[in-house]
């Protein structure tokens, strides 16, 4: 079992999904999306294995979102092209396996595609 972690190591909540993992013997992947930032593509890629609207994939109190003037009304398109230019807008954790694809909150949930 192999498991692709888009990961931000400051958010604790990225920090226990990692734990959870590790403690499993699970191969993990880090992607520090935050460094190594999704392209559009890869973000409706994600989106298509989440099955989440791009809404519910976003950090909706990151002050950038209203900076960006975005709103729960805003587009698909621009919400995605929001994530892909400042990635702090990409909701954290999001967990990858062959089983699945979820955003790990709580942590727990990265349990659900082992």
């Amino acid at each position: 079992m192999a498991v692709i972690l888009w990961h931000n190591p400051r958010c604790s909540k990225s920090r226990e999904a990692l734990a959870l993992l590790q403690a499993r013997g699970v191969a993990v992947t880090e992607r520090r999306y935050l460094e190594d930032v999704p392209t559009l593509a890869e973000l409706r890629a994600a989106q298509a294995r989440l099955g989440l609207t791009a809404m519910e994939m976003m950090r909706i109190k990151e002050p950038a979102f209203k900076a960006r003037g975005l709103s729960p009304d805003s587009d698909e398109a621009t919400l995605l092209a929001a994530m892909a230019e400042e990635p702090k807008l990409i909701e954290r954790p999001l967990a990858f396996a062959e089983r699945g694809a979820v955003i790990d909150r709580p942590p727990e949930r990265v349990l659900d595609i082992l």
